[in-house]
């Protein structure tokens, strides 16, 4: 019999489509584990994933997950994929028949899957209680303990809430949001003292109140590593994107005393995708959380430090070192540096965007938002993947999805893939030739004005969400003229340094610099901050191994 999980009564999930098959699995589950264990069912994965979002919320544990392979919608491998990004420390079970069982092999590569089961499984004293026992001894012995919920009370339409709720969603903090117009949320902000003037109000899970905390003060509240452990480190990786985890992962995993440093959120602009469809050996695609997750986790299984909320403010060489200042004046030095800050979208400059931001305009996909489009209508600005696969995922919500395409189609920019979901979707539409010139409303989003850039013909619409992915900025500015960037700020690096066969100005070694290296040796670049880069996931994954590798070629000769 299993023993007792918690007094908090952990969760087995089961999943099945079939309302008999469902009660029969239940009925099982609870006979063998109901004392110890809460069973949930579901008969859909929307409907399995709606609930175990919840469960997360609230802090409660779900040590396994049974879920069936043949659903409409949304199949058993695809739904326990997606479970990963809610639940990666629960046991994942596929059921199936004995026709899938290849389907069920392939699982275990593509969603970590600890068993499949054949249907049936009578009796279930021999073919299911004993799988069960293992996976549940098994989860028992993991380091599964939640992290008790932050609370968030705020403003349904205030940037800070926003913002605040964005932070702790991307940095995979569980919190519970409160409105401040709801009883609970009145009896919090009393609790702390609170008159709600100032919000939001930040709970953290030991009952320190934080009124409109900063970014790097909730980091710390919550458990966030924001403070290296050493002064001097063979290499500093600032940003926290695929190039920027890449580099931390291969470095650590290859003896490098190394540290990542990020201003927001490990992932980047990848890490807000709901779905990245053509990463090499994810042939049902990875969600961009997932992807930052089983990269973070893995850079730190190696030694990696990942400092959270730490803004880089300036670069400066000091001899042999390189040293790497932060905003509030404190300095980590290393051998080596690599830049993988990456880029962000650029600002809408239509008129009314700015006061709106966070108030129905949002920049980046802003998944914690999605939800709240149940049922309305949405305006997605941009024409790249970025644009696309938001429009995908909020289509699943949405009335309606209007992509907003200044060009003439998407071809430019998208991927042809994406191009054949999008046209399929009975609920996106593309209008091309067209742009925001204002942006309207009182407290929230409700009216955009569109134009026609070819014949100039101005369209008033009823709007109340717009996401913006329009071009990409990089995060340079900080370093000024330290190393050399081109026009747009993107960072130069290896030929592009050399013009004509000479080593840039300042150059002192009598070599030129390797393929990723700046202006400065043993500062190199990687991802979407170095000029001309491909801007794919892939390739900046490839590129923050491959500076690795010239970090140990530069220290072996240094």
């Amino acid at each position: 019999m299993a023993q007792a999980a918690d007094a908090a009564r952990t969760v087995i999930m089961t999943v099945d489509d079939d309302p008999g098959v469902s009660r029969a699995v239940a009925r099982d589950l609870r006979r063998r584990y109901g004392a110890s264990y809460r069973i949930v069912r579901a008969e859909s994965g929307e409907s399995a994933l709606d609930a175990l979002r919840e469960l997360k919320l609230r802090g409660d544990l779900v040590a396994v997950i049974l879920a069936d392979y043949r659903m409409p919608q949304m199949n058993g491998i695809e739904f326990l994929e997606q479970a990963l990004d809610v639940y990666p420390g629960a046991r994942r079970v596929l059921l199936t028949a004995y026709a899938d069982t290849n389907a069920a092999i392939d699982a275990i590569n593509v969603v970590d899957l600890d068993h499949y089961l054949l249907k049936p499984w009578d009796p279930p004293e021999e073919k299911l209680y004993p799988v069960l026992d293992d996976l549940l001894d098994a989860w028992r012995a993991s380091d599964y303990k939640p992290v008790p919920a932050t609370k968030v009370v705020g403003h349904r339409w205030s940037a800070r809430s926003s913002d605040v709720r964005e932070f702790l969603a991307r940095n995979q903090v569980p919190y519970r949001w409160y409105s401040v117009e709801e009883p609970e949320g009145q009896r919090l902000l009393a609790a702390a003292e609170a008159d709600g003037t100032r919000l939001p109000l930040v709970i953290t899970p030991d009952g320190t109140p934080l009124v409109e905390p900063e970014a790097p003060e909730l980091a710390a509240h919550v458990g966030l590593a924001t403070t290296p452990t050493a002064d001097f480190y063979d290499l500093v990786v600032i940003g926290g994107g695929p190039a920027g985890l890449g580099s931390a992962v291969y470095g650590a995993s290859e003896g490098l005393r190394t540290v990542l440093v990020e201003r927001s959120a490990t992932g980047g602009q990848a890490g807000q995708s709901s779905r990245i469809e053509n990463y090499l050996g994810f042939p049902d695609g990875v969600s961009g959380a997932q992807l930052t997750d089983r990269a973070r986790r893995q850079a730190a299984k190696f030694g990696a430090e990942i400092l959270t909320a730490r803004e880089v403010t300036g670069l400066e060489i000091n001899g042999a070192a390189r040293v790497v200042r932060f905003a509030d004046g404190s300095a980590v030095a290393a051998h080596s540096v690599i830049l993988a800050t990456g880029v962000q979208y650029r600002q809408l400059e239509a008129e009314g965007c700015t006061d709106l931001t966070g108030c129905g305009v949002f920049y980046g996909s802003a998944l914690t938002e999605a939800t709240s489009c149940q049922g309305q209508d949405v305006y997605i600005v941009g024409g790249a993947n970025s644009a696309g696969q938001a429009a995908m995922y909020l289509s699943r919500f949405a009335k309606s999805v209007t992509l907003l395409v200044r060009g003439a189609d998407l071809s430019a920019s998208m991927s042809y893939y994406l191009i054949q979901q999008i046209n399929e979707a009975p609920n996106i539409a593309v209008r091309s030739h067209t742009v925001v010139d204002a942006a309207h409303g009182a407290e929230r989003l409700e009216q955009l004005t569109l134009r026609h850039v070819q014949s100039g013909d101005r369209e008033q619409v009823d709007a109340q969400w717009m996401f913006v992915f329009i071009g990409a900025a990089p995060l340079t500015d900080w370093l000024g003229d330290t190393v050399l960037r081109d026009e747009r700020g993107f960072i130069l690096a290896g030929p592009d340094l050399t013009v004509g066969g000479r080593a840039p100005a300042g150059w002192e070694l009598d070599r030129p610099p390797y393929h990723l290296e700046t202006s400065i040796p043993g500062v190199f670049v990687a991802g979407d901050a170095r000029a001309e880069s491909a801007k794919r996931v892939a390739s900046a994954v490839g590129e923050g191994a491959m500076a690795v590798m010239l970090v140990h070629r530069y220290l072996e000769q240094s």
